[in-house]
């Protein structure tokens, strides 16, 4: 028994310690917003916040997932309303939308950690995501727009 909390919530999975996390969130979890993309940690369409920090579920085994806090596409925000996710749907980023799961969730963790970032900084956090769509553009410019909706909030 593994025991984690998933999106604030102490949970206990009854799997192995070498299974992928991804694949305990989906099939054991049923949470399945996490994409898998290559399996390899290279597409980004799988990634989730563990303690904070954007990672790879597809390769991260559930050995270092014990006693971590995982943070979803589903628990980002309860109502979906994350500046994040709220400029991603203001300005259409989503194409075919398979990747933006693992997209949106590297932008949050990279405006977590940094609230104003350069276009050198987003591409440095981003640069691990794969948008076959090629959406960069909207991509950049939705986080772009989080970070002011982020930074008006704050001031509020």
């Amino acid at each position: 028994m593994i025991e984690l909390k998933i999106n604030g919530q102490l949970t206990k999975l009854d799997v192995s310690e070498d299974m992928p996390l991804l694949w305990a969130l989906r099939d054991v979890a049923k949470l399945t917003g996490s994409k898998y993309g290559c399996g390899k940690g290279i597409c980004g369409a799988c990634t989730v916040h563990i303690d904070g920090q954007a990672m790879r579920s597809c390769i991260t085994p559930m050995s270092y997932a014990q006693g971590k806090s995982i943070t979803t596409i589903e628990g980002l925000a309860e109502q979906g309303d994350h500046p994040v996710q709220q400029a991603w749907q203001d300005l259409k980023v989503a194409q075919c939308g398979y990747c933006q799961t693992g997209q949106i969730m590297s932008a949050a963790a990279l405006l977590a950690n940094n609230p104003n970032p350069s276009d050198a900084d987003i591409n440095g956090a981003m640069a691990g995501n794969i948008c076959r769509c090629g959406t960069y553009p909207r991509i950049r410019a939705a986080i772009k727009q989080a970070a002011k909706a982020n930074k008006a909030g704050a001031q509020s």
